[in-house]
């Protein structure tokens, strides 16, 4: 029998068993079950971070000094811990030509609350008062006799030894620190008498209990 009679006779067979077979086939690639894919667990630390101290470092500490005299631009600056005059006068512009430097250290550490003050050429430091002194470190001058009760210093005094005054509160010390700031060091003491509040017979009565 020739081929193609045999393909005219059961051609609908054949075909039908094809698709049958293409079914089967179909049905079963479906129904197959997929791989599962691998996975992998991450694991995550709980662990906090290690600070960087470094980082945490607090910023440096700052010293704020005064500075007065023969200086460009007379006041209060705010330096680095380890600042020296030098740095205080240069943040004060620099000091005039009459500056006395001779008067001066320059290389002297600074520290909190400290006066820097430049004479002028042919000026004395007033009384009490030397270039680069540091306020919270000068005490009450004392006398050579040993038994007389210590003087407070007026240029140096802080607000609370000028409170252990007698006759002097929290106000008058606050005006002696203002007038201070504005004129400079009392180079008498009688010098007082140009603070509001002080007259004749105020600096009369404090005289003995004070120092320049």
């Amino acid at each position: 029998m020739q081929w193609q009679e045999f393909w005219e006779l059961h051609r609908k067979t054949i075909l039908i068993v094809l698709g049958g077979v293409v079914l089967l086939i179909g049905g079963w690639l479906y129904s197959r079950p997929a791989p599962a894919n691998p996975t992998f667990a991450t694991a995550v630390s709980t662990k906090p971070a290690a600070v960087d101290k470094s980082k945490a470092a607090t910023s440096p500490a700052k010293v704020c000094v005064d500075v007065k005299g023969a200086v460009n631009r007379p006041g209060v600056y705010t330096l680095g811990k380890n600042a020296r005059v030098q740095e205080a006068i240069a943040a004060a512009g620099g000091v005039h030509t009459d500056a006395d430097m001779r008067q001066v250290n320059l290389a002297k550490q600074l520290q909190d609350q400290q006066v820097v003050y430049v004479p002028a050429q042919g000026e004395q430091l007033p009384g009490g008062l030397t270039t680069g002194m540091a306020a919270d470190q000068t005490g009450p001058s004392t006398s050579t006799g040993g038994q007389d009760t210590p003087k407070i210093n007026l240029n140096q005094a802080s607000k609370e030894e000028l409170c252990q005054i007698n006759g002097i509160g929290d106000k008058k010390a606050d005006m002696i620190i203002q007038y201070r700031q504005q004129h400079g060091p009392f180079k008498s003491i009688d010098e007082l008498k140009n603070v509001d509040g002080f007259g004749d017979k105020t600096v009369a009565k404090i005289k003995d209990q004070v120092a320049v």
